[in-house]
C-alpha cells in the first residue's frame, strides 16, 4: 500500500498542481460573470423549482426537481463535510475554510453550467430512464460542430467516464466506508471494522439494484432528514460558544493570506498550503467541476433544460457555504484542532533507532522495524508499528524464521515503556486508553516543503503485550536524527473521528452517537449516488450488460476498504484526490468548449422568466414533493 499511495501522490502532484487549481477557480469566476451572477438565481428562482411550483407530470423524466437535487446532495452532502473539513483544518489550518468558502460561491456558477449542458445535451429516448452528463455532451456536442468529429467526441466521452469510474470507486466509495469503518470502530471497538463494510456493502447493494427510481427516492427522504439531524447538533455548539465565533471567522480569513503558526496537535501551515487544502477539500466535497451531479440532475422531469441547471446552483451553497462551515465552526470553537495533549510522558523519551527485523514469511522474505521485546534460542517477541491488515502488532515470530534483526539507521521511534495516563479532561471526553487507539507525538526532522515547518507527527497505535499497553510505534524515516518537540502524547483523530472528538469536547457522547449515525447516513447516500455515476459510465462504455457487474464490484470495494489496507489520513487523502483530480481534469475542458451553449441557454431562459412567460401552479404539499408525487 505504501509503495501504491508513492505512485498515486506522484499523479496527484501533476493533477493538483497550482496552475490547476487557479484555472479551475478562474473558470468559476468566469461563469459567474458570463452568466451575471447567476448565484442569486438559484437562491431564488432555484428555491421555487425544487418547491414544485414547476413540477409536470408530462414533462420527460424519471424524478422531480426536488428528488434529482437530494440525489446530488446525497452524493455531495456526505462525509466530505464531516471527515473532509476536518482533514482540511488539520493538514492547512484555519484558512483552508476560507478558500473552501470560494469554492462553494463560484461553485455555484460551475455547477450550473456543467447541468444546464449535460440537460441539453442529455439522452430521453427512454423518457423513463434518461442519460446524461458530460460523456453525453462531448458525444454530441463534436457532432453537431461536424459529423466528422463524432469520433474525436466519442473518445473524449470515454475518457470522461473512465475518470468518472474511478472517482466513483475512490472518493465515492472507499473514503466513504473507510471513514465509517474508523468512526465506529473508535467509538464501539466490539464492531471490527470489516463487519462495517459487510453492512454497509449489503445497505448499498439493496439500494443500487432498484435503479435510479429507487436511488431517488431514498435519496429524496434520507438527505433533509441527515441534514436536519446534523445541523441541529452543530447549532447547540454555535449557541454554547457565540461568543467566541467572530473571533474564529476572523481566524479563519486571516489565516488564508498569513502563515498559521503551530499549536497543540496542530503543526502549523503556510498562506499557499491553507489555499491548497482549502480548495482539494472544497472541490471534493462539492463536486464542483466534476461533472458528476449533471448525472443526477439529467434523471429530472423538466422540458427547460435551465431550469435543472439552476436548481443545481443550490447545491455547493448547502453543502459548502452552510454544512462545511457549520462543521468548521464545531472544530475550531470546541479547540479541537490544536488541542493539548491527552497524556504527558513524565520525562522525555530518547529517540533511537527502530530495530529491522527481516523474517521469512511464506516463500518471500520481509523486514518490519518495530521494538524488540524479548529473544531467546527459540523465539523473537516482536512490537511492529508496520503491521499488515489483521495482523497483531505484538507477535511472536520463531527464531528459525529469522534472518536478520538490527537497528536501522534511517528510522526512528520514541523509546517508550508504557502509556502515560490520560488527564482528567481526555477521560471525560474520550474514556481512558484502550488497545487499538492510535496515538502520536510530534517531532522536528526536516522540512516540509508543503507546510513550511519542520514538524511531523510520529504515529502509532496500542498494543496489548502480555496485559499491559504498549505503543507500537511506526517509525519516522530520515537520514538524519529528529528531535522530539515534546512529551506529550496526542489521541490521534482522524477525519471524521477528529469532528466527532470536537462534538464529545463541547458534549461528552454527542460526537460518538451525533457523528456516527450520521456518518452512516451521510456514506450510505453518497455511496449510492455515486454508485448511480459509475453505472451510468459503464453504460456508455459498454452498455446496460456491464452493470451488474459493475456493481458487484463496488460493493466488494466497500468492504475491501475496511481491511486496514488504508491506514492514515494522507493515504486516504491521497486516493480522493485522485478520483477528484482525473474528473476535472476531463470535466473542465468540456465546459469551456460548449459552456457558451449554456449560458445563451441561460440568458434566454432569464429573460422569458423575466417576462412572465413561465407560468406555475400553486406550490404542493412538501409530502408529495419528497415522494415525487408530481402536480400538473
Amino acid at each position: 500500500m505504501e509503495t501504491l499511495t508513492n505512485y498515486i501522490n506522484v499523479v496527484n502532484g501533476v493533477l493538483w498542481h497550482d496552475y490547476v487549481l487557479y484555472i479551475v477557480l478562474a473558470t468559476g469566476v468566469l461563469f459567474t460573470i458570463w452568466s451575471g451572477f447567476g448565484q442569486y438565481r438559484a437562491l431564488t428562482h432555484g428555491v421555487q423549482v425544487i418547491r414544485g411550483k414547476y413540477d409536470n407530470k408530462a414533462d420527460p423524466g424519471a424524478i422531480n426537481h426536488f428528488q434529482a437535487l437530494s440525489t446530488a446532495l446525497s452524493a455531495t452532502v456526505g462525509l466530505g463535510n464531516i471527515g473532509g473539513v476536518a482533514l482540511a483544518i488539520a493538514l492547512g489550518g484555519p484558512g483552508a475554510v476560507f478558500w473552501m468558502w470560494m469554492v462553494g460561491i463560484f461553485g455555484m456558477a460551475l455547477k450550473m453550467t456543467e447541468v444546464t449542458l449535460a440537460m441539453l445535451y442529455r439522452n430521453t429516448d427512454d423518457p423513463e430512464n434518461p442519460h446524461g452528463g458530460p460523456m453525453w455532451v462531448a458525444q454530441k456536442g463534436f457532432e453537431k460542430w461536424s459529423p466528422a468529429l463524432k469520433p474525436l467526441g466519442a473518445i473524449i466521452g470515454g475518457v470522461f467516464c473512465i475518470t468518472l469510474i474511478i472517482s466513483a470507486i475512490t472518493g465515492g466509495n472507499m473514503f466513504q466506508a473507510w471513514n465509517v469503518a474508523e468512526i465506529t470502530n473508535s467509538y464501539f471497538p466490539v464492531v471490527p471494522k470489516y463487519v462495517v463494510g459487510v453492512i454497509l456493502a449489503i445497505v448499498v447493494g439493496m439500494v443500487i439494484i432498484g435503479g435510479i427510481k429507487r436511488i431517488g427516492a431514498v435519496a429524496g427522504r434520507l438527505v433533509p432528514l441527515m441534514c436536519v439531524l446534523y445541523l441541529l447538533a452543530a447549532v447547540y455548539v454555535l449557541v454554547v460558544h457565540i461568543g467566541d465565533i467572530p473571533a474564529m471567522l476572523k481566524l479563519i480569513v486571516v489565516s488564508a493570506f498569513t502563515p498559521a503558526e503551530a499549536g497543540g496537535a496542530f503543526l502549523g501551515g503556510t498562506a499557499g498550503y491553507a489555499f491548497l487544502w482549502g480548495m482539494k477539500r472544497a472541490l471534493f466535497s462539492s463536486e464542483s467541476g466534476q461533472g458528476s451531479a449533471p448525472i443526477a440532475h439529467s434523471a429530472a422531469k423538466t422540458n427547460e433544460p435551465v431550469r435543472e441547471g439552476v436548481v443545481s446552483g443550490l447545491e455547493p451553497f448547502i453543502d459548502t457555504i452552510v454544512v462545511c462551515t457549520l462543521t468548521t465552526l464545531v472544530i475550531l470553537l470546541s479547540g479541537a484542532w490544536n488541542r493539548q495533549a491527552e497524556a504527558t510522558f513524565d520525562s522525555m523519551p530518547a529517540l533511537v533507532n527502530a530495530q529491522a527485523l527481516t523474517v521469512q514469511d511464506g516463500t518471500k522474505q520481509r523486514t518490519i522495524h518495530g521494538v524488540l521485546i524479548s529473544e531467546s534460542d527459540a523465539e523473537i517477541a516482536f512490537l511492529n508499528g508496520e503491521t499488515r491488515p489483521g495482523e497483531p502488532a505484538y507477535k511472536v515470530w520463531p527464531r528459525s524464521s529469522v534472518v536478520s534483526l538490527g537497528p536501522d539507521p534511517t528510522r526512528w521511534l520514541p523509546q517508550t515503556d508504557g502509556v502515560p495516563e490520560k488527564t482528567a479532561e481526555a477521560k471525560r471526553v474520550s474514556g481512558a486508553w484502550r488497545a487499538g487507539n492510535t496515538v502520536f507525538m510530534i517531532v522536528h526532522g526536516d522540512l516540509d516543503e508543503q507546510t513550511g515547518r519542520d514538524l511531523h507527527r510520529l504515529r502509532g497505535s496500542l498494543a496489548d503485550v502480555n496485559g499491559t499497553l504498549r505503543i507500537a510505534w511506526t517509525p519516522h524515516s530520515s537520514p538524519n536524527e529528529p528531535r522530539l518537540d515534546s512529551p506529550g502524547l496526542y489521541n490521534d483523530f482522524v477525519g471524521a473521528a477528529l469532528t466527532g472528538h470536537a462534538f464529545d469536547r463541547v458534549m461528552p457522547g454527542l460526537g460518538m452517537w451525533l457523528v456516527t449515525i450520521a456518518c452512516w447516513l451521510f456514506a450510505v447516500s453518497t455511496m449510492i449516488s455515486w454508485a448511480y455515476y459509475g453505472e451510468q459510465g459503464i453504460v456508455y462504455l459498454v452498455g446496460s450488460k456491464g452493470v451488474m457487474l459493475y456493481k458487484l464490484c463496488y460493493c466488494a470495494l466497500i468492504i475491501i476498504s475496511t481491511l486496514g489496507f488504508i491506514r492514515t489520513d494522507a493515504q486516504l487523502d491521497s486516493w480522493t484526490a485522485l478520483g477528484t483530480g482525473v474528473m476535472l481534469f476531463a470535466n473542465i475542458p468540456i465546459m469551456l468548449l460548449f459552456g457558451s451553449q449554456a449560458m445563451k441557454a441561460y440568458h434566454t431562459y432569464n429573460a422569458k422568466l423575466k417576462r412572465g412567460e413561465f407560468v406555475g401552479h400553486p406550490y404542493p404539499k412538501p409530502l408529495d414533493v419528497v415522494e415525487g408525487k408530481d402536480v400538473k
